[in-house]
């Protein structure tokens, strides 16, 4: 039997993440990724924490954290790393010192700097994007290393897109941000292998969250993803979390440094 996370599981039968601990920073919302994500490893039996930014979003994530069983919510402000380090303690406490898992879903530009030319991006905002977007994956990498070494390896997994590599147009200086982000992984995955953790990435072709939907023209690369992909459809966020298993998982036990991309094949297009 197949539900809409995976297949289910019968009574009694251990899922794949069954006895994995994992931390999930970005949840936002039931629509973003990293709770697509979050679910396809709760449904195969992981135990998850997870982040919030802000007391705007608090009650949403507490909720739905709540729905899986999670044993620790907190907020974190990743441009910290006071912030980020006492995270990662609790993490500890909450896990007995392990943590096997790691989502990085976290991403920022201010929606200014989503509009206009690249060239207008001002060096504070500039900065900002590539902070968030991709320094705290190094700053959580460094700060889950003795967690995940205690536990014998980890993995760890970021979301990327095609923008890094590409110029689409109004990804402006998120691109250059998924850029950097893309090079961290592969040096994380140098860094981190000797102790068995794995760092991975996701590139994702257009999905329907709430903050994708924000970008200026994102029905426009919806439907060119649709047209000119080689399966002919857009991708869900159930599609994305799928993968993430995978890539998560013992089965990818020597993959590292490697980026999956989820877009119908469109990735490797020309035209």
């Amino acid at each position: 039997m197949f539900g809409r996370h995976g297949p289910d599981r019968l009574p009694g039968v251990g899922g794949l993440f069954e006895g994995k601990r994992g931390l999930v920073l970005g949840v936002a919302n039931k629509r973003s990724i990293g709770w697509a994500i979050a679910q396809r490893l709760a449904d195969e039996g992981a135990s998850l924490a997870f982040t919030y930014q802000g007391e705007r979003i608090a009650d949403g994530v507490r909720s739905l954290a709540q729905s899986v069983g999670s044993p620790l919510v907190t907020e974190c402000d990743v441009r910290s790393d006071g912030d980020v380090e006492r995270v990662f303690r609790e993490v500890g406490g909450a896990f007995g010192g392990e943590l096997d898992l790691l989502v990085h879903a976290v991403a920022y530009a201010d929606a200014a700097d989503l509009e206009g030319r690249f060239t207008d991006t001002p060096r504070d905002r500039f900065w900002l994007s590539l902070d968030v977007s991709a320094y705290s994956l190094v700053a959580c990498a460094r700060a889950a290393e003795p967690l995940m070494a205690a536990a014998g390896g980890g993995s760890i997994l970021t979301m990327t897109y095609l923008g890094g590599e590409r110029a689409v147009p109004h990804y402006n200086v998120m691109g250059v941000a998924k850029a950097a982000l893309d090079a961290s992984v592969r040096y994380l995955a140098w860094d981190l292998g000797p102790k068995n953790i794995r760092v991975n990435a996701i590139s994702a072709g257009p999905v329907r969250t709430l903050a994708a939907r924000s970008i200026p023209g994102f029905s426009t690369m919806e439907a060119i993803v649709e047209e000119r992909s080689p399966l002919r459809r857009s991708i869900g966020a159930e599609d994305v979390g799928a993968a993430a298993a995978y890539l998560l998982s013992d089965g990818a036990a020597n993959v590292t440094a490697t980026t999956l991309y989820v877009d119908s094949g469109f990735h490797a297009m020309g035209l």
